[in-house]
């Protein structure tokens, strides 16, 4: 063990908390950050309702989340409570899923860092202290997926197309969107095909996600 300089106190291991609501993959990353000395597991929670209490509870320096959390709230949705609260923990994503709609909904839930579980150890352990210091560590696929967002071109949408996506942000189904605008049902879902094709997404949170990201929702 290296000496310290005098006076120099030993750094303080950074708290983190594990969400994830697979069992078995929380005890693989349990024995593995278990082998890391800079970092201290304090908890561990398999759904996001767990992870509020537990961080609360515990006030982690970083809370490990994934995306898809099972019933209840997801892990964009625990994120983003978990970063609105007092004395907030950083929150470093680790999932499974790369899309441009994921990835949009994190960050903008107050996501710090976005890791893909196939990255190596090695790289984990450095995202986790990165954002224990409130620095952004993202996986070079998703990096790369981030700069061709930036670098695409904005899609053009119709004026009709725009009023559909503000209504859609709204959080209105088909039929209401219809009665609103006036028109069909079977109109508002040939124009939801084609903004979803503009906006390379197929569902309607991601055609959200992403004209919020594009600012195209005024």
């Amino acid at each position: 063990m290296t000496d310290l300089p005098a006076g120099q106190e030993p750094a303080r291991p950074v708290r983190l908390l594990v969400c994830d609501d697979h069992a078995v993959v929380r005890a693989g990353l349990l024995a593995l950050l278990g082998s890391e000395p800079g970092i201290e597991v304090v908890g561990q929670a398999g759904t996001g309702e767990e992870a509020l209490a537990l961080a609360a509870r515990l006030t982690p320096d970083v809370v490990l989340m994934d995306l898809q959390l099972g019933a209840g709230i997801d892990g964009v949705e625990t994120t983003r409570r978990l970063t609105a609260s007092q004395g907030a923990p950083h929150v470093l994503v680790l999932t499974t899923y790369d899309t441009d709609a994921d990835i949009t909904r994190a960050i903008e839930a107050g996501a710090t860092g976005y890791l893909l579980k196939a990255e190596r150890p090695e790289e984990l352990f450095a995202a986790i202290h990165a954002a224990a210091q409130g620095r952004t560590t993202l996986s070079p696929p998703v990096a790369s997926r981030v700069m061709a967002n930036l670098r695409a071109p904005r899609p053009t949408l119709t004026d009709r197309e725009h009023d559909i996506l503000a209504q859609l942000a709204r959080g209105l189904g088909n039929r209401d969107i219809a009665r609103a605008l006036f028109i069909s049902e079977a109109t508002v879902k040939t124009h939801l095909g084609r903004i979803y094709d503009k906006l390379g997404v197929d569902t309607r949170a991601g055609a959200v996600a992403v004209a919020k990201e594009r600012r195209l929702l005024s």
